[in-house]
């Protein structure tokens, strides 16, 4: 079974976001250095609880931290990502299912691969590979 792993809050002005989350819910944000298809970015993360600082997941079992994106195309809800053992099988798999490939395999460079899809519903839903320990 496939856990939920982490989530995204999209925001029309990232700057004003942060400092809500920040100052409401006191989440560490921190902006972090991405290579996507369209280029280098970056991805502004929110740490909602601490992380073990080799693997960079939450500490705490169960708990999940996420980000705040650029509310842009069909990202314009909280998506939440759910990682798997395979970008590449879970894309099949959703398309197989009536699903849509939103955003294809994509890499965050020492840390795993992610893609963006959306259910029948049009829902969209992050799909997370991690990087395989070697």
């Amino acid at each position: 079974m496939n856990r939920v792993s982490h989530f995204e809050i999209p925001a029309d002005d990232k700057a004003k976001s942060t400092e809500f989350y920040s100052r409401v819910f006191a989440w560490q944000i921190t902006d972090v250095p991405v290579q996507g298809a369209g280029g280098a970015a970056t991805y502004t993360a929110a740490t909602t609880v601490p992380t073990d600082p080799t693997t960079q997941l939450p500490a705490e079992p169960g708990a999940i931290n996420g980000a705040i994106i650029e509310r842009e195309g069909r990202l314009t809800a909280p998506v939440l990502t759910v990682t798997v053992d395979s970008i590449d099988e879970a894309l099949q798999r959703v398309t197989d299912a009536g699903g849509e490939i939103i955003e294809g395999r994509q890499i965050v460079e020492g840390m795993g691969h992610y893609a963006y899809v959306a259910d029948p519903a049009g829902n969209v839903i992050g799909l997370w590979e991690n990087l395989a320990a070697g």
